[in-house]
């Protein structure tokens, strides 16, 4: 930073002749040390928060990913009450929003957008009619994307997100 004595320095003289800056005159700055202080300060304080905030985030996909179960399940709910049935494993949750052929009672989209979401992961959602406890199942396979899993990359079903919606 430059400072207002050296830059009136230059327009008053001394002696005849404008004042020099001295050489090393506004060129003050932060050493190596002080440097490499606050950078590994700062490493420290990522490395404490860091994993923690990174939790919380794989903890916020897993509820967004039962919030969106719990969406398809009023929605297909609908579908039922529209069409009489639930939409067939091959039509998918597609069904929510085109009408498929032979559902003459359509009344959707029951879903926003013209595309079923995908998971908080970007997988896409499983969807199995008849399901093996009810009328249908709707899965997310988690973080990996595999059947499986454990902590965030444990699967997710309705029933899951039903029972326990912590």
């Amino acid at each position: 930073m430059v400072s207002l004595k050296i830059i009136a320095g230059l327009f008053v003289a001394r002696d005849g002749e404008p004042d020099r800056p001295e050489p090393n005159a506004g060129q003050a700055g932060f050493t190596l040390v002080e440097m490499l202080v606050v950078i590994t300060i700062i490493g420290l304080i990522m490395g404490l928060i860091g994993p923690r905030v990174l939790s919380y985030l794989g903890e916020s996909k897993v509820k967004a990913a039962k919030i969106q179960l719990q969406s398809f399940a009023s929605a297909l709910d609908l579908f039922y009450l529209d069409a009489g049935r639930f939409p067939s494993t091959a039509e998918g949750l597609a069904a929510l929003v085109r009408q498929t052929p032979g559902v003459a009672a359509w009344n959707g989209p029951y879903l926003r957008g013209s595309t079923v979401p995908n998971d908080p992961w970007n997988h896409g959602y499983v969807y199995r009619s008849p399901g093996e406890r009810g009328p249908y199942d709707i899965v997310s396979y988690g973080a990996d994307g595999q059947e499986g899993g454990s902590g965030v990359a444990a699967d997710l079903s309705l029933e899951k997100a039903s029972a326990r919606n912590d």
